[in-house]
């Protein structure tokens, strides 16, 4: 069942050339930290000592889940497409942090439980009208996990094909830090009741609700999936705006793109794809963790550093949106820095 994508590990033959060249930039060797480690790695997965960041673009993927009917989340299934019509209006966070950094957003219903036919600035890819309560039951089918799967695969090779070198995905749907949750207790092998938080704003009472919820349903999917593949555990729980982001993930690997992984949401997506094509990891910048109790968590599974911690918890990729001057810093750092040579100074390590 698993969607064929060809990914493959940056080639490392570059990478001594590289770590040379930023060592001999004009400041005590290691002296900007992170930025030299993000420098290396656009160098490597852009196979070139002189990165450059084109063309940003980023994917807000919207979509319903089944399992908010049980009521695991604070906000109503209606914020889903009210936001998405207010994104419309270039009202969102995700609207505000795109035009600051110059990046192309895109809007997608990938299964909003709403007819959003009619808003000409949002792409319809609607694949159900929200997927079905797992709590009983797999979320969507095959055909539909398949088609979410390609569905984002096509639109990270259309922003690639136009220029994009750096891909940035967001998310928005009500109830989909459960999923989530579920996805870090099986792929990370954590007790569940560690994985799961008040998303966007239980209170201790509601936290419990879910937990028990959560606990139902992947009891019932354990007992029918005693030893489940990744496809059956993202297909069992996911939503088709999840499946879509690690279409996306998957084929901007492929296509030797950098991706921007924002807070919780896409933190599960980015580990999800890693459990299908281990080597997509090479092309992920994880970019923010959140106030979410087990994204560090999800993180540390992946042995991942993100670059901020600013508390955010709102989704849409405004984390990744948000890290994105200090991606730039590092290609200019690599790019627009004077060496010891040229500069005459002397080096002194």
């Amino acid at each position: 069942m698993l969607a064929e994508f060809n990914i493959k590990r940056p080639d490392n033959s570059l990478r001594q050339k590289a770590i040379d060249k930023i060592d001999n930039l004009n400041k005590p060797k290691g002296s900007l930290g992170r930025l030299e480690d993000i420098a290396l790695q656009l160098c490597l997965v852009q196979q070139t000592l002189s990165p450059k960041l084109k063309h940003p673009c980023h994917l807000l993927l919207g979509g319903d889940h089944g399992i908010e009917k049980e009521g695991v989340s604070v906000s109503p299934r209606e914020i889903t497409w009210q936001q998405m019509i207010n994104f419309t209006k270039g009202g969102g966070g995700v609207n505000m942090f795109c035009r600051q950094h110059e990046f192309k957003l895109q809007l997608v219903d990938m299964g909003v439980d709403y007819d959003l036919s009619s808003y000409s600035k949002i792409r319809d890819c609607k694949i159900g009208w929200g997927t079905e309560d797992f709590l009983y039951g797999p979320a969507m089918t095959e055909v539909q996990y398949l088609e979410a799967l390609e569905t984002g695969a096509s639109l990270a090779e259309e922003c690639i094909d136009e220029g994009c070198n750096i891909l940035s995905i967001g998310e928005m749907g009500i109830a989909n830090t459960s999923p989530s949750s579920i996805w870090l207790s099986i792929f990370g092998d954590i007790p569940l009741d560690e994985c799961i938080g008040a998303g966007a704003g239980l209170d201790s009472k509601g936290v419990e609700h879910k937990k028990k919820i959560l606990a139902e349903a992947a009891e019932r999917f354990l007992e029918e999936y005693p030893e489940p593949t990744p496809e059956e555990t993202i297909m069992y729980f996911g939503g088709f705006e999840m499946v879509a982001a690690i279409g996306a993930m998957l084929k901007a690997a492929e296509m030797k793109s950098i991706v921007l992984i924002d807070g919780f949401i896409m933190t599960a997506c980015a580990l999800a794809a890693t459990r299908l094509y281990p080597e997509c990891q090479d092309y992920m910048i994880f970019c923010h963790c959140g106030d979410e109790c087990a994204h560090r968590r999800m993180l540390d599974v992946m042995g991942a550093k993100p670059l901020l911690s600013l508390g955010l918890r709102l989704g849409e990729g405004t984390g990744a949106l948000c890290a994105y001057p200090i991606i730039e810093s590092a290609a200019r750092m690599i790019n627009e820095m004077n060496n010891f040579q040229n500069a005459k100074i002397t080096k002194y390590f």
